[in-house]
């Protein structure tokens, strides 16, 4: 792939068995840290989503779905209740497993895409990526998805990508993007064939996804719409329900201005910002576009999704949220900012054991864990 080989040759860079190696070492740290200052396995369910997650899971498994309030997209809690069931392991822990191995395969997919130095620092330097990895959460799944439509896409395996992009978006709605990316490829190369197959692939997806919405709750688009029937912010500027989408930057402007925060959380929030358009700015480099140009199905998912997350505009989330909502194109921003970056091993060898330190620590809450050592 342009502009990685060069970089596989280095001798500085982690190998990519070293660097599974440092994402099995970031998992056993962050779980030792974890168990060292709050003594409990119980932060997987305190975490994010995950309790949300296991109550949809039991409800498929029983397959009863009265005084059930769903919201998220169910991609996740459907393969949460398969692994359930035909390994007999509680819901709890089919959730985590399904985490931590498709973190393993993102990180192992976005070395494969990228070359290793992307990989490390994605792997390694955000913290809500490493928290849904090692305590459970959509992001590594959805993301394990998408690469692996992407990479089969590059390898002419337009079934293989087109049904892995559609469990994509069952797990997390941006990831339509994928599927846009390789039907506007295909569109364009005038593979009409291929373009009706690959969406006939994600119309049965859709099908079957929103076939018990509709059963059992009258409504096939019922997790998209509970994302617009519920006030998170967006009411105080656009109405009583708000808007998924408006003006770029509109929402986490006015989103820091409505929702006053630590300013620690404001200084990480905004460096992450500030990274993320540093990314799209090396975008512009000639390094970038000749990828670009040799991946353009990557290159659309890539701009729209980023587009989507500038856009967000409820206001609770738009900032707040903002380093969850960039983790399934940080590594392309991060291949783009790679000139800029160390690519030593031993930068990753640290970054491993600071990130998963500082995810557990961050997951905890520094004033609990202070709390603890007192």
């Amino acid at each position: 792939m342009i502009g990685v080989a060069a970089e596989k040759g280095s001798h500085a860079e982690p190998s990519e068995r070293e660097l599974l190696v440092l994402v099995g070492i970031s998992l056993v740290v962050m779980w030792a840290t974890i168990l060292l200052f709050h003594r409990s396995k119980d932060l997987v369910f305190q975490y994010g989503d995950n309790a949300a997650y296991r109550d949809v899971a039991k409800a498929i498994l029983h397959w009863d779905f009265h005084g059930l309030a769903l919201q998220h997209f169910m991609g996740y809690p459907y393969l949460i209740a398969a692994m359930s069931l035909l390994f007999r392991v509680p819901a709890g822990f089919a959730l985590w497993v399904i985490a931590v191995v498709s973190s393993a395969i993102s990180v192992w997919l976005t070395a494969r895409m990228f070359g290793n130095a992307t990989a490390g620092y994605f792997a390694f330097t955000n913290f809500t990526w490493l928290q849904a990895s090692y305590l459970g959460g959509s992001e590594p799944l959805a993301l394990a998805l998408g690469l692996g439509s992407l990479q089969a896409f590059r390898r002419n395996r337009t079934v293989t990508a087109a049904l892995l992009g559609s469990l994509a978006v069952t797990v997390r709605p941006l990831m339509i993007f994928v599927l846009v990316g390789i039907g506007l490829v295909l569109v364009y190369r005038r593979r009409v064939g291929t373009f009706l197959i690959a969406t006939s692939i994600g119309l049965v997806s859709g099908i079957l996804y929103i076939w018990p919405l509709m059963h059992y709750f009258g409504d096939p688009l019922l997790t998209v719409h509970t994302y617009t029937s519920r006030d998170y912010g967006g009411a105080k500027v656009a109405g009583p329900h708000g808007h998924l989408f408006g003006w770029p930057f509109h929402g986490i402007i006015a989103g820091t201005i409505a929702y006053p925060t630590p300013w620690t959380n404001l200084v990480l929030s905004f460096c992450w910002i500030g990274l993320v358009l540093l990314g799209v700015g090396m975008m512009f480099s000639s390094r970038f576009r000749r990828f670009a140009k040799e991946y353009p199905q990557e290159a659309v998912y890539c701009g729209l999704y980023l587009v989507a997350i500038f856009s967000y505009d409820y206001l609770i989330w738009a900032r707040s949220n903002f380093i969850r909502f960039s983790v399934p194109v940080l590594p392309f921003v991060f291949f783009a900012l790679s000139p800029l970056l160390p690519n030593n091993r031993w930068v990753f060898r640290c970054l491993c054991i600071v990130g998963a330190v500082g995810a557990a620590l961050s997951a905890m809450g520094v004033r609990n864990v202070m709390g603890t050592i007192r």
